[in-house]
């Protein structure tokens, strides 16, 4: 059975990467205390809610804190489970932002729903995997933010013509054909 947590405060909330560009793995990591949860997940995952979460900073007015300083992620790495879908929320009430990531479905005969929610099509709970639920301040969403504009900006060089990423070995350009 796969682990599900749920943090309503944590001391910080990173994502970070093993290997070298071209080759990375993706980590997201929630630390609560000495509870550390890692989650592994793609890098267009990283990017996508790091730019949603960019976007809610900026249509919200959220309460100010202490600094946030992102940092590396902690070691041993050792992923929980791999994401298959986030979500993100705002409690108006608390001044926090919610991000919840959800396991990967593994079940080939059950699809879901073209949402990608329950796969019974209902309202009732979720019962397909792990869940990470987390709330977090606004330093924290501002740290989780400028740490995953780093580790895109660190990534492979992309091509002019075609846009896709450059190995360090060359790259055979389509658009050249």
């Amino acid at each position: 059975m796969t682990s599900s947590f749920d943090f309503d405060e944590v001391d910080r909330f990173i994502c970070g990467t093993v290997g070298p560009p071209g080759g990375r793995t993706f980590y997201l990591q929630a630390v609560a205390g000495s509870m550390v949860v890692t989650l592994k997940l793609e890098k267009q995952q990283v990017a996508l809610l790091a730019d949603y979460l960019a976007r809610v900073l900026a249509l919200h007015q959220l309460p100010d804190g202490p600094p946030q300083a992102p940092g590396d992620l902690l070691q041993p790495i050792i992923p929980e489970w791999i994401v298959g879908e986030l979500m993100v929320a705002v409690n108006e009430a608390t001044g926090r932002v919610i991000v919840i990531a959800r396991e990967i479905e593994d079940d080939s005969d059950d699809f879901g729903d073209e949402a990608g929610g329950n796969p019974q099509g209902d309202d009732r709970p979720w019962d397909g995997g792990g869940e990470l639920r987390v709330a977090l301040s606004r330093q924290q969403v501002d740290a989780f933010v400028a740490t995953a504009n780093e580790l895109m900006a660190g990534g492979r060089p992309a091509c002019r013509l075609c846009g896709r990423p450059i190995d360090p070995q060359g790259h055979a350009c389509p658009r050249w054909n």
